[in-house]
């Protein structure tokens, strides 16, 4: 959008358009402006983008200066006066802005990999993308052999981003292995796993609103390394926004012939559909996210065989998360050493975590493995919003280990957070202060599990409920001691016998809640004449 009013040079301002900035008056911002330049007799080219991730300062714009980008933020249609009248389209002050330093300073502490062109580019023109090294990585990987790729994908050290953390090329060289079974049909697939359940993480959703050519180039190069003609995502049924994006996104590549029965030119097939979610968040499990796209209800498969051998419709299929995904153009592009160069033991690369909860600062942070939590929290995060002490927090999702103020240390790293009780998973980061009670907290991931379980195994179905029933006993002080014994058994057994992660790992944030935060199961005070 451009006011072509004045004959001058327009200024450039970038207001972000993903459902954050919506949220909270992104739309009615680029309007008052656009008005108000229109009343001063001011050029302004407004430029919708992706999310820079700080979502604290939503909604967050910044404008173009000669000595870079200025940003202010949060802004409200009732700034934009103020705005104005202090010259912020020459970069002028305001009680609202962040200035050049500070930005630059929040960027240049992150090392931005999958995110280098959150807030830059336009999520709907692929020129856009192009000017800012888009489509580079999916050329190279044309004049290469699929050997080639996957052996840099090997070389990069890239894990699953999706939570289990799996060896990116190894699972695609499994599946470039595979043969085809011919009585089943005649394609490979890939898959892209862009259920978004876990709490606290949207980096796939800032991925598809704001940068959504990255996420298919990389899906067409796993094609291409795989022998696979087809691919799917699997996308959250309540990211709307997303779904828009992803399909005008496919829309413009089958155009311009970068999608469909000639790639580039280049003789090779592969094209892309986006098919809703169930609106379950056991379809964010690999297996029962397939049985959902055949058509079937989601619950989980018992493996072997694994999806590389016998994934969608019986056929080798790679199933990878969209941030996965979305790394493989700066792999191919940069090279693996490259990729592999940044991070901590065996975690190679980086990872954007995702802030939030009672957090200061809430937001997306892309940073190398191996930052502490800690770290994270306080730098990054400012610590809590409320300012009360930080009590708790919980790494990996709901099933994620609640982390105590000592373990706050541990590296961000697979390997380290497993050996202090937890898991990264999907890399998001929530915070509680002083005020929550734990073994309530205890008591919702129970509850989540009973509500969320496919029902398939005993375990998960069943000892999710009794383990609710356990808890509530327990805070109320019926045979306190007989009902701990009883609870550490149930989570013992659902951990050994659950046939997936779902319940599985259920007693992970359980067990972490009994272990550091015991005081919050003892059964509060009753009145004179209150019975149990």
């Amino acid at each position: 959008m451009t006011d072509q009013k004045s004959t001058q040079a327009s200024t450039r301002i970038f207001i972000p358009a993903d459902t954050t900035a919506l949220s909270v008056g992104a739309d009615e911002v680029a309007k008052t402006i656009l008005e108000r330049a229109a009343r001063d007799d001011v050029a302004v080219e407004i430029v919708r983008t992706g999310s820079r991730g700080m979502c604290w300062l939503e909604p967050f714009i910044e404008v173009d200066h000669p000595d870079g980008r200025v940003g202010y933020g949060p802004v409200t249609s009732a700034d934009v006066a103020s705005l104005f009248e202090k010259n912020f389209l020459a970069g002028g002050q305001h009680r609202l802005g962040h200035g050049l330093v500070d930005l630059m300073d929040y960027l240049a502490k992150q090392d931005r990999v999958v995110f280098a062109r959150a807030g830059i580019t336009r999520p709907d023109s692929l020129d856009d993308y192009m000017d800012h090294s888009g489509m580079t990585a999916l050329d190279a990987a044309l004049e290469m052999t699929p050997q080639a790729i996957i052996d840099e994908v090997k070389a990069s050290g890239l894990r699953g981003r999706g939570g289990a953390g799996f060896p990116t090329g190894i699972k695609w060289q499994t599946v470039a292995d595979a043969p085809i079974d011919a009585k089943k049909g005649d394609r490979k697939y890939i898959v892209c796993n862009a259920d978004e359940g876990d709490s606290g993480t949207f980096s796939d959703r800032l991925v598809m609103e704001g940068d959504p050519f990255m996420l298919l180039e990389g899906m067409i190069i796993a094609g291409l390394a795989v022998g696979a003609e087809k691919g799917l995502i699997y996308l959250r049924s309540e990211y709307p926004l997303a779904h828009q994006r992803l399909n005008t996104a496919i829309k413009i590549l089958q155009d311009d012939d970068w999608l469909g029965d000639n790639v580039a030119g280049r003789g090779k097939r592969f094209d892309i559909e986006v098919r809703l979610g169930a609106g379950a968040y056991i379809c964010g499990e690999e297996t029962a996210l397939l049985e959902s796209l055949e058509g079937n209800r989601g619950q989980i498969r018992s493996k072997p065989p694994l999806p590389a051998i016998e994934g969608l419709f019986g056929q080798p299929t790679v199933v990878n998360n969209v941030i996965s995904l979305a790394t493989i153009p700066a792999i191919i592009a940069a090279g693996g050493d490259a990729f592999a160069g940044r991070g901590t033991g065996r975690s190679r690369g980086t990872m954007p975590f995702q802030l939030g909860g009672n957090v200061a600062r809430g937001g997306l942070v892309e940073v190398p493995f191996g930052l502490t939590l800690r770290e994270l929290i306080k730098d990054f995060g400012g610590g809590t919003q409320t300012g009360k002490p930080l009590k708790a927090v919980q790494v990996g999702g709901p099933l994620g280990a609640y982390f105590a103020e000592d373990k706050l240390d541990t590296p961000l790293d697979i390997e380290a957070f497993a050996a202090a009780g937890g898991m990264i998973g999907h890399g998001g980061v929530v915070v509680f202060d002083e005020a929550v009670n734990m073994a309530e907290q205890a008591r919702f991931a129970l509850e989540f599990c009973a509500a969320e379980s496919c029902g398939k195994c005993t375990p998960c179905r069943i000892g999710s409920v009794r383990g609710v029933e356990v808890i509530d006993k327990i805070m109320a002080g019926v045979d306190t001691a007989a009902n701990h014994m009883l609870l550490k058994d149930l989570l013992t057994v659902m951990e050994d016998g659950s046939l997936c992660a779902m319940g599985g790992l259920t007693p992970m944030p359980v067990k972490s809640a009994l272990d550091y935060f015991s005081v919050d199961f003892e059964p509060a005070p009753r009145k004179p004449g209150e019975s149990l």
